[in-house]
C-alpha cells in the first residue's frame, strides 16, 4: 500500500514537473517512480517516508498559494496610480528558527521566489535572514507570516 501511494505521488510529481497531465504521461511518471522505488528500496524507511512526502506536498501547496497571492498583490500594487505613494520598500532581519544549511537555503529560496520579497543575506551568526520587501506595512505581521508559514513547513520537511 505504501509503495502504491509513493508511486502515485511520484507520478503526480512527474506530471507537475513536465506540465502535461495526460494518461500516458501519468503512466510514464508511475513507471519512473516504480523504477526509482525499486532501486531505492533498501534506503527507504517505513511510514516516515509517507509522512515526509506529505510534508513536502504541504510545503509545495503553501508555496503555490503564496506565489499566487503575492503575484496578485504585486500586480495590483504596480497597476495602481500613485505607485510612489504605495511603495514602502524595506529590509528586515527575519529571526531564524531554522538551523541547518538546507533549511536556511530552502527558506531563502522560497522567499526569493515569492513576488515582492527577496532574500539578501544570512547573518554571520546564522540567526537572521535579511529580506527585502517591496512594500512593508507591518514588520511584525510579515515576520509572523514567514515564521508560521514557510519556516514552519521547511523545518517539518527536514526533521
Amino acid at each position: 500500500m505504501r509503495q502504491t501511494l509513493l508511486i502515485l505521488g511520484l507520478a503526480l510529481g512527474w506530471t507537475a514537473v513536465t506540465g502535461t497531465l495526460t494518461v500516458p504521461n501519468l503512466l510514464l511518471g508511475a513507471l519512473i517512480g516504480a523504477i526509482a522505488l525499486l532501486l531505492l528500496r533498501d534506503r527507504l524507511g517505513g511510514p516516515r517516508v509517507l509522512l515526509r512526502l506529505w510534508r513536502i506536498v504541504a510545503l509545495a501547496w503553501l508555496f503555490v498559494r503564496e506565489l499566487l497571492l503575492s503575484a496578485i498583490k504585486v500586480a495590483l500594487l504596480v497597476l495602481t496610480p500613485d505607485l510612489k505613494l504605495r511603495l514602502k520598500p524595506a529590509i528586515i532581519a527575519f529571526p531564524l528558527t531554522a538551523t541547518s544549511d538546507a533549511e536556511i537555503t530552502l527558506l531563502a529560496n522560497l522567499i526569493t521566489l515569492t513576488p515582492g520579497t527577496l532574500s539578501l543575506d544570512v547573518s554571520a551568526d546564522r540567526k537572521a535572514l535579511y529580506v527585502h520587501v517591496l512594500s512593508l506595512n507591518n514588520r511584525e505581521v510579515l515576520v509572523r507570516d514567514i515564521a508560521k508559514g514557510f519556516e514552519t513547513k521547511v523545518i517539518e520537511v527536514f526533521r
